[in-house]
């Protein structure tokens, strides 16, 4: 930061062209946990009623049929996988100037 401020840089120019570029793939990999924790929380709010992709798994559980359990995870995880990608690709995109 002292360099920063020795080239002239004012405490904005710091924060946006420095420290949150710095930090941004840290940021970013909190926001994609966080997200991937919610989408496995969502899945179990089914049990209370609420309509969500882990309903196929409640029905199934419930009424012992192996396929709807086996459905709705395969549905739960592909959507997991699918975002964590996008979040990895979101990752690469802003952070490519730090290769």
């Amino acid at each position: 930061m002292s360099v920063a401020s020795g080239m002239g840089m004012s405490r904005r120019q710091q924060l946006y062209e420095v420290e949150l570029p710095l930090a941004a793939p840290v940021i970013l990999a909190g926001i994609r946990t966080s997200v991937i924790i919610n989408i496995g929380t969502a899945t179990i709010a089914s049990t209370v009623g609420a309509s969500t992709l882990g309903t196929p798994i409640i029905i199934g559980l419930s009424g012992f049929n192996t396929a709807y359990v086996i459905q709705g995870a395969l549905l739960v995880a592909l959507a997991a996988i699918i975002i964590d990608r996008l979040f990895e690709r979101l990752t690469r995109a802003l952070t490519r100037h730090a290769k």
